[in-house]
């Protein structure tokens, strides 16, 4: 793996992870479903018109329409809005290791459900990864963590994980940008009605909320996905996804930073414990057949 190569893929784990902490500001100040539709069609508009741009077409096979669906509606709507919600209540830095879990449950269930073989490496990760899931939960509730909050996260990732199970093997066919953008207004079109008939749209504005919406929807939203794009181009998909290791260090470390939200010694163990789970979860892969 060269420098660039290397560069890209940090770039690309700082800014996914640090979309938790940006999240956090945004819930505290306006409705979090609303919110979320709103950044979605915006992010979405500017990846359609950035995708025929560069010439890429919205004439998908239907493959890549069903995989659009699926995720617009498992992971834009349901992961990152059940997260939205939850992160009214739930730190930041929980919720970025809850989610970080996502590669274990795909492991597990591709080893489960599909009969995918895993490699003693990979059972290692697992078990690793699950437990220091399970050691930062359990500490996290003990000090008071809302129990409501939580189960929404789990049962965001859930969906991330049955929605990459359920598209797994689609192709974008050159048009990853345009699939991508398509993807973001789906879920802008459920969560904006969700958002219309549940919450009153009432913003308590503020500098901080107006730059943590600005970033949210530019760097995660757009400038993350357009940097997987370049990485996965340049490197592969198996190898560029060994980056994901690095979402819950990355996740607690700004989440502390910019929010000061309290990092105990066992949430510190806890990272480890994950971080290396997933990272042999994903080496697993580079060597396992498929």
């Amino acid at each position: 793996m060269d420098f660039r190569a290397l560069f890209m893929g940090l770039a690309f784990a700082v800014m996914w992870s640090s979309a938790f902490t940006s999240a956090r500001i945004i819930v505290a100040a306006a409705p979090p479903v609303s919110a979320l539709a709103l950044r979605f069609l915006i992010s979405g508009i500017l990846g359609v018109l950035i995708a025929r741009a560069l010439g890429q077409s919205w004439r998908l096979t239907p493959a890549q329409w069903r995989a659009t669906i699926v995720f617009g509606l498992c992971q834009n709507a349901l992961y990152l809005g059940l997260n939205f919600v939850a992160m009214q209540t739930v730190e930041a830095s929980l919720a970025a290791i809850i989610a970080s879990s996502m590669p274990l449950l795909v492991g597990l269930a591709s080893w489960l459900i599909l009969g995918q073989r895993v490699s003693a490496l990979g059972f290692a990760g697992l078990a690793a990864g699950m437990a220091g899931v399970a050691l930062i939960m359990g500490t996290r509730l003990q000090g008071g963590a809302d129990l409501y909050g939580v189960v929404l996260c789990i049962g965001g990732v859930v969906a991330l994980t049955f929605a990459t199970l359920m598209v797994r093997g689609a192709t974008s066919g050159g048009n990853f940008l345009m699939i991508v953008g398509l993807q973001m207004l789906v879920g802008s079109v459920a969560l904006g009605i969700v958002g219309l008939s549940t919450e009153t749209l009432e913003i308590a504005w503020s500098w901080p909320f107006i730059a943590a919406f600005v970033y949210t929807t530019l760097i995660p939203g757009l400038a993350a996905t357009l940097v997987w794009f370049a990485l996965v181009n340049r490197i592969g998909a198996v190898k560029a996804a060994t980056f994901h290791f690095l979402t819950p260090f990355f996740g607690v470390t700004i989440a502390a930073l910019v929010l000061n939200e309290a990092l105990g010694f066992w949430d510190i163990i806890g990272v480890l414990v994950v971080t290396g789970g997933i990272l042999a979860v994903q080496l697993s892969r580079q060597t396992t057949p498929r």
